[in-house]
């Protein structure tokens, strides 16, 4: 199959075009047939709901990290230890959203056993969208709460130089028959965003780190250069940061941030994937209409102008859905190029 190439700024693709290519790639990468299917469907999800940055923006430097050798494509994550309702498991280098879908669902059947579920998983690689494993765990009616650590990018509060990672945390909770999901960064913007808006020649639209000069700034490219990316709530998300990397480190018996920035290469990482069953509450049946309050009572926020439209985590991630479903995924000439390159 021939796939155009662009020289326009961008342009759109439909998403069966998109998992196509990611597929041959994949195949030629050394994936077998069903982990290329499903490798390539994630990174496709993720650009059909807007999340470009850790979908089709990210899809080549993934391929790097596979013919490095650092993504080990037929890897599979295997049981280590556990007792109870706490697991820990060895990722085994392998890709690592194949290996945060099997952590996610292990989870849930823990919490099926349990109540509540937990699975801290060592050596493994970046889980690209972590709110993807939020839907996943949600929609199949669980509560999840997940977070991995990253290489150091972030300087502690007060700091100059990196010695955190921006860990991200997801939180989700099943809502009608799709899901309320926060996925978040410990820096005020991850470094997929700020790496997006740069290849866009876009603005932050609030400081999210300083330039080499020691400044604040909304020039994304002086942030990935200076290295400082600003923490959410300042010294808070600095402290919060610090301990999602003590936690996924001691629960899965993994690597630290500090043990992660030794060649520049970020790979081996530690992950956390907590998953609570709500059949298992007496207020079960009064959940949905509880969070529908709650949701209601929130939309009723007085907006500070016309263009501001008040939704909750997750929510504009439906309207995005649709529309790239309906209009075809946005991709930067450049990037889709580089992909069409590697077939």
């Amino acid at each position: 199959m021939q796939f155009m190439t662009t020289t326009n700024p961008g342009y759109t693709i439909t998403a069966a075009e998109m998992k196509s290519v990611f597929d041959q790639i994949l195949l030629k990468n050394g994936f077998d047939n069903e982990r290329a299917q499903q490798c390539a469907e994630i990174f496709t999800g993720n650009s059909v709901d807007g999340v470009y940055s850790h979908g089709v923006n990210r899809f080549s430097k993934f391929i790097q990290y596979v013919q490095k050798g650092f993504i080990q494509p037929g890897a599979v994550p295997v049981f280590k230890n556990g007792f109870g309702g706490i697991e820990q498991w060895d990722g085994n280098l392998g890709p690592g959203p194949l290996n945060a879908v099997v952590a996610t669902n292990r989870a849930m059947e823990l919490s099926q056993q349990n109540g509540i579920g937990c699975l801290a998983l060592a050596n493994t690689n970046h889980w690209m969208r972590g709110g993807n494993y939020g839907w996943q765990a949600a929609k199949a009616g669980y509560v999840f709460i997940g977070w991995t650590n990253t290489m150091a990018n972030m300087p502690a509060w007060g700091a100059k130089n990196a010695k955190l990672g921006n860990n991200p945390i997801v939180m989700a909770i099943p809502f009608h028959d799709e899901a309320i999901v926060l996925d978040m960064a410990m820096s005020q913007f991850s470094f997929g965003a700020m790496q997006s808006a740069k290849m866009k020649n876009e603005s932050l639209s609030v400081y999210g780190g300083y330039d080499t000069n020691g400044a604040l700034t909304t020039n994304p490219a002086e942030i990935l250069s200076s290295w400082r990316s600003l923490p959410i709530g300042y010294w808070k998300g600095a402290g919060l940061s610090l301990l999602l990397d003590l936690l996924a480190t001691i629960l899965s018996a993994g690597l630290s941030t500090a043990q992660l920035n030794k060649e520049g290469d970020e790979y081996g990482l530690s992950q956390v994937y907590i998953c609570i069953d709500l059949k298992k509450l007496a207020n079960y049946s009064m959940i949905q209409s509880v969070l529908e309050n709650i949701i209601q009572d929130y939309h009723q926020s007085i907006p500070v102008d016309d263009k501001t439209i008040i939704s909750y985590p997750g929510e504009r991630v439906l309207a995005t859905r649709n529309r790239n479903t309906a209009n075809g995924i946005p991709v930067l000439n450049n990037i889709w190029n580089d992909i069409l390159q590697l077939l």
